[in-house]
């Protein structure tokens, strides 16, 4: 009787362990063909709850038993290459996209999944999962498909002719900045040919044909410090580096930006007076950012209305969001670019050199009649493109 019991048991688990890898290799390719940017797999005291992060925002799309949390979690571990017996510490993955046959095939209109990562944390309820998922979009390759308006699409162009300098990049994660800087490397291969195109990424998410492309491991030996300091000597003419992280690595961009290198990088700022501020901050004099940055461009991603059931307000003459099944009943699908870019010129080159402040930096931009990024993204209201609303959460105002 205990010996059959023993087998019941054995078959059921044999059974629940299919299913386990039918349902995650299910959410997966339902996330992809949904153009979710994560996955999100979240423990709590009586389910798994499963989330897709689209357009920016967390929808929940499923409430898994608890019995089947361990399991999903393992299965993801197994994809990932993770240890599957290792439940207290955190650890990150690839899931290569040929490991899950369906999400290997999955795309969208002009979207594929090129590379799947994953993350696992260990929480009171258990271990949380994080899946971001990868595409390539074969809209969003050329620096005039993205969205920017006329006046910054010049202006970059313009830059990006340039024999030195430094163009640096800020917005909140998720921001398109890595889509930016790639299509601007593309025009560069594309109109100014025979130049040393090379990239330090951490990590490579996008690839760019013609450029050479490597791999920063911040806890290893290839930091972007390093890694920087040797392409220096590798006669570089285009520099793109991931990110400004520290002191460091800043000095190092500064000069090579002062000794005939075109370069382009991202910063953690909410807005242009806050990255030259920043890079004070981090040591460097108010001389050598004036002479080496050439602009910074500030950006986000609004949610575009969705084209199915948007709704004109007769009051308003605007669109408003209804929700549709085409778009999960959130009134918005895709996103769309706004930004801001701002140049160095004499009058900023003066109060930089004089320390001012973010306040003063600001009032000098406005009195110039510079145009913010919220000010960029009221076209967009205008055009039925998007809302006030959206507009507003995406700038950090209530």
């Amino acid at each position: 009787m205990a010996i059959s019991n023993c087998r019941k048991r054995s078959y059921e688990q044999q059974i629940e362990a299919q299913d386990v890898v039918s349902l995650v290799s299910d959410l997966l390719d339902k996330a992809a063909k949904s153009s979710a940017s994560d996955i999100h797999f979240e423990p709590t005291d009586s389910a798994l709850i499963v989330k897709f992060r689209l357009d920016g925002v967390l929808n929940p799309v499923e409430k898994l038993p608890k019995s089947l949390s361990e399991n999903v979690i393992a299965r993801l571990k197994v994809l990932g290459g993770l240890l599957t017996y290792r439940n207290d510490i955190p650890q990150e993955g690839r899931i290569l996209t040929g490991s899950v046959e369906t999400a290997s095939r999955a795309c969208r209109g002009n979207e594929a999944v090129v590379d799947q990562r994953l993350a696992i944390f260990p929480t009171i309820y258990g271990q949380r999962a994080v899946v971001r998922l990868f595409y390539k979009n074969r809209e969003l390759v050329e620096l005039e498909q993205l969205g920017f308006s006329r006046n910054i699409l010049e202006d970059l162009k313009r830059i990006a002719a340039k024999s030195e300098g430094i163009l640096l990049l800020t917005g909140p994660a998720g921001s398109g900045k890595s889509t930016t800087m790639a299509a601007i490397l593309r025009h560069i291969l594309k109109n100014s040919g025979g130049k040393s195109v090379v990239t330090l990424e951490d990590p490579v998410e996008i690839r760019i044909d013609g450029a050479t492309q490597v791999q920063i491991t911040p806890h290893g030996e290839m930091t972007y410090p390093t890694a920087l300091r040797s392409l220096l000597r590798q006669d570089p003419q285009v520099l793109m580096v991931g990110e400004i992280r520290d002191a460091e690595t800043a000095k190092i961009v500064i000069e090579a930006g002062l000794t005939g290198h075109l370069l382009m990088s991202t910063m953690h700022s909410g807005a242009p007076a806050g990255a030259f501020l920043r890079l004070l901050e981090m040591g460097i004099e108010p001389y050598q950012v004036t002479s080496s940055v050439a602009a910074v461009l500030n950006q986000r991603l609004v949610r575009k209305l969705c084209e199915k059931c948007k709704q004109k307000n007769q009051a308003t003459s605007l669109f408003e969001s209804v929700g549709c099944e085409d778009c999960f009943n959130t009134g918005y699908k895709g996103r769309v670019l706004i930004a801001e870019i701002v140049q160095m010129n004499g009058q900023l080159r003066r109060a930089i050199l004089a320390k001012a402040d973010a306040d003063q930096i600001d009032g000098i931009l406005k009195e110039s009649g510079h145009a913010n990024v919220r000010e960029d993204g009221r076209r967009l209201i205008e055009q039925g493109i998007t809302t006030e609303e959206e507009l507003n959460k995406a700038c950090g105002i209530a």
